[in-house]
């Protein structure tokens, strides 16, 4: 990837515009950092609209809980 940001003297990091675009993130969207061996995943958080209808067809009954495990 040749994009690179560089970590201000206020720990700020600025995304390329190439990224943005690419990925049409907005300003005020919320990240999360997820710790990855020597580096860090940098994942848009969904909205909770953007969730709905993901389970769909999901049953709450017959899945398995700590109770049955040996």
């Amino acid at each position: 990837m040749s994009d690179t940001a560089t970590l201000s003297a206020k720990f700020q990091i600025s995304i390329p515009k190439a990224l943005r675009v690419a990925h049409q993130w907005a300003p005020g969207q919320e990240f999360a950092f997820i710790p990855k061996g020597a580096g860090v995943l940098l994942v848009p958080v969904p909205e909770l609209a953007d969730l709905a209808g993901i389970a769909k067809g999901a049953k709450a009954t017959d899945y398995r809980d700590r109770k049955d495990r040996f």
